[in-house]
């Protein structure tokens, strides 16, 4: 069944209230996420393709050294749906996650550039 495409202002305003590091870019909904090097990309391609698969909407993904870029729309409907929206908050919440900001059990990783696998967006 083909999703409602969203039209670019609206995708640009939920952008800004949901998801800022998130872009419209070429008709997707893109993000680059830097990582700390090879084995950090592809933890965090692995995680969205987990992500990707539960939900059967796949991204296109583009891995790199330091960076793993990501592209959603749904082709079968020719634009960004909510589909995308909703994997796109999936994806983020996962590879944002921190545990040690969030008090509890889990510690997260040290707070030593060595161990950070996500570097932080500018």
């Amino acid at each position: 069944m083909k999703s409602s495409v969203i039209p670019d202002d609206l995708i640009r305003a939920r952008l800004t209230a949901d998801l800022p590091h998130w872009a419209l870019k070429d008709g997707a909904l893109e993000r680059v996420y830097q990582t700390n090097g090879w084995k950090s990309t592809l933890m965090v391609v692995n995680a969205i393709g987990h992500l990707a698969e539960a939900a059967w909407h796949h991204p296109d993904i583009h891995a790199s050294w330091p960076s793993v870029k990501v592209r959603l729309n749904t082709h079968d409907s020719g634009g960004i749906t909510e589909k995308d929206f909703a994997l796109a908050t999936q994806i983020e919440k996962m590879i944002t996650w921190r545990p040690g900001s969030e008090g509890g059990a889990l510690e997260g990783t040290p707070d030593d550039p060595r161990y950070a696998y996500i570097l932080p967006d500018a």
